[in-house]
């Protein structure tokens, strides 16, 4: 009888726990079946929805409730294989990430990394089972998301060709882009504004490409973290955009060959109702990997002189001109005397200062030896000369030249005192090169030697993870004014700014002190002519992002000239950047700051206008002594000219500020004492 009383409560037990176990394998089939997920931002503005419809995945982007991408597959295709089909996902994690690191060289300093972010596993159904994690991460200012291709038993390695990420662009936005016929280029060109739907089939679009939706939201798609993978290009096909992967060189198929593990760059889209958002994002940087350099204490960002810009001009002396030390002592004793960092050992007349059998800059015949300068130049001597005076020496090499003998050339570098090196004449994004140019920024690093890349693709956030990397050219810019009939236009360098600069730092030949009217200008290869007003070229050290910001032009041109001081003083590298404001096609102004210094910088398209500029983003409870160079009255008849005004200020103040057509405005901002 005793055991008769516990066995309804057994039975009541056994049915608990029967329904416990039923309710666990209920909710676990239901998570394993989820095919929506929902990832916001951390302040709520962006929504990333990604779903599974009949088992191809896809994904729609939001902002403020406004779809700006609409449905949009992602999906890549294998030689063995085919493409991955039919997925499922398996698990998911969700993670709120909030973390802070520091930027060696940098637009800021001391970057936050606050995301909300989604790994979900996918698995395919059929029997090859590959396995995939797609990762997302939202931020207040934009979306990053990649493919992870984790360590599996039945897939070791894959030979991919074509990634297929598309992007279904809402509505009719205005973009910004440069157009390609071929995936080998030097990514210099004038950009193209074309409302999204007028843009023709199978036209292929760089990155970053930048979109204005009419309801003043602001969109870019670039790419972040390249490695040991190819560069990414936009296609327009039956209405979408659809990445397309620089195939590897002699053939179309290929685009990546890889073992895993491995994982694809991440796919970038800044977004914003504030195009200034855009400008001082640090997603790019966050989601790149992090610091893989011990010891940077060498690293040292500064400005260089590039005489190959001024047509490698000297004063009427007694040395014969050419690739010999007293050349580059000339241009040496003038960095020395104007706190510029490094002088640039380049060559003369169109032939690089190392042995070479090629026919000028931009070939490499069998016996050019990077390691072994002309008979004229003593490098050493050149070194040593530089050293005493307290510059750095860097050089300038084609990389197809410096490849074969990389670590040879390094050591011997490294043995000169050679301190950095422009790269040049890259022209190339497939996985080979990317590998390459990493190879090139590894090596140097061990070296402690920078490399500035030239006629390169955009930046990618390597300099988080090789601060040595301190700047890439992929812009159309002032060289262009050696030859062109018409010079770089001021509406040209807006676009760079808001477009290309978004992928980070952008490499001008600043400097150029000779302004002239539009109706005068001509195309010199000595001595070029600059078409904006001098005070919109002092402006361009600011408003570009570059580690290595050149001073190009000749000595003499800079003696005695109004504004040189401006130059002399501006930093490359800092501790915090504002976009204080603009407007696409019309003006931008950015303010920059290096410890408790604000360097303000501002530029103008080709109509004059007057701006009320508010010194909001000072400090508050200080006041301020500001050096500021403007447009003079007349600069519409003399470019050249400034006005220069000294005044006090404290947050919150403003200031008319009045620039000229191709004008702009640039300041010196400290703490009064």
């Amino acid at each position: 009888m005793e055991s008769s009383k516990h066995y309804p409560s057994f039975i009541d037990r056994l049915n608990k726990n029967f329904k416990l176990i039923l309710l666990l394998l209920l909710f676990s089939s239901v998570t394993l079946a989820q095919k929506d997920f929902v990832v916001k931002s951390p302040n709520g503005q962006i929504t990333y929805h990604y779903s599974i419809i009949n088992s191809q995945p896809s994904y729609t982007i939001s902002f403020n409730g406004k779809k700006v991408i609409d449905d949009s597959d992602l999906t890549m295709n294998f030689k063995e294989n085919g493409s991955l089909k039919d997925l499922s996902v398996s698990h998911y994690t969700r993670k709120k990430i909030n973390e802070k690191y520091e930027l060696i060289v940098g637009k800021s300093k001391n970057i936050e990394n606050k995301c909300n972010e989604l790994r979900l596993n996918l698995k395919e159904r059929s029997k090859t089972g590959r396995k995939l994690v797609f990762v997302i991460r939202v931020y207040d200012d934009g979306v990053a998301f990649r493919y992870e291709f984790p360590e599996q038993e039945n897939w070791r390695s894959f030979v991919m060709t074509d990634e297929l990420t598309s992007f279904n662009i809402s509505k009719n936005p205005t973009v910004y882009a440069l157009w390609w016929g071929n995936y080998n280029n030097d990514h210099e060109g004038l950009y193209n504004i074309t409302p999204f739907n007028e843009i023709k089939q199978d036209t292929l679009l760089d990155m970053p490409s930048l979109f204005n939706f009419s309801d003043e939201i602001y969109m870019a798609i670039t790419e972040a973290n390249l490695r040991d993978y190819a560069g990414m290009y936009l296609k327009k096909k039956e209405g979408k955009l659809v990445s397309q992967l620089s195939p590897l060189p002699g053939q179309k198929e290929i685009k990546v060959k890889a073992t895993l593990p491995h994982k694809s760059p991440w796919r970038v889209i800044l977004l914003s109702d504030r195009i200034g958002d855009l400008i001082e994002s640090n997603i790019i940087t966050s989601v790149s990997d992090p610091l893989e350099i011990d010891d940077t204490s060498w690293i040292k960002p500064g400005k260089t002189d590039f005489h190959w810009w001024n047509g490698d001009i000297t004063p009427d002396t007694t040395f014969a001109p050419g690739a010999n030390f007293a050349t580059n002592k000339y241009y040496i004793d003038f960095c020395a005397k104007n706190n510029i960092d490094y002088h640039a050992v380049i060559g003369y007349g169109g032939f690089a200062w190392y042995k070479s059998d090629a026919d000028g800059y931009s070939s490499v015949g069998p016996n050019t030896d990077v390691t072994t300068p002309v008979g004229t130049l003593d490098m050493q001597k050149v070194c040593d000369y530089a050293k005493s005076k307290g510059v750095d020496i860097d050089v300038w090499v084609n990389w197809k030249a410096l490849y074969p003998q990389l670590e040879n050339a390094f050591t011997q570098y490294e043995e000169w005192g050679v301190k950095g090196l422009m790269v040049d004449f890259i022209n190339r994004d497939d996985q080979e090169m990317v590998n390459i140019m990493e190879e090139i920024l590894k090596s140097a690093a061990s070296h402690k030697l920078y490399i500035q890349f030239h006629g390169s693709f955009k930046p990618v956030g390597l300099h988080r993870t090789y601060p040595n990397e301190f700047t890439r050219e992929g812009t159309h810019n002032y060289e262009q004014n050696k030859w062109r009939s018409k010079p770089i236009s001021p509406e040209h360098d807006l676009n760079v700014v808001y477009t290309r600069m978004l992928a980070g730092p952008t490499d001008y030949h600043l400097g150029g002190f000779r302004a002239v009217k539009p109706d005068d200008f001509t195309p010199q290869y000595t001595r070029p002519l600059m078409g904006g007003t001098r005070s919109h070229m002092m402006a361009m050290y600011v408003v570009l992002e570059s580690y290595l910001s050149m001073v190009a032009d000749f000595p003499k041109a800079y003696e005695n000239q109004e504004g040189f001081e401006f130059i002399k003083n501006v930093p490359t590298s800092w501790d915090n950047t504002h976009f204080c404001q603009g407007k696409l096609q019309e003006y931008a102004i950015i303010a920059r700051k290096k410890a408790d210094i604000w360097y303000v910088g501002g530029i103008n398209n080709s109509v004059e206008r007057e701006i009320d500029f508010s010194f909001d983003f000072l400090d508050n409870n200080r006041s301020y002594k500001v050096t500021l160079y403007q447009d003079a009255a007349n600069a519409k008849t003399a470019p050249n000219e400034l006005q220069k005004i000294n005044i006090t200020v404290k947050k919150g103040d403003h200031k008319t500020i009045k620039m000229a057509a191709g004008g702009g405005v640039a300041m010196r901002i400290m703490p009064a004492q």
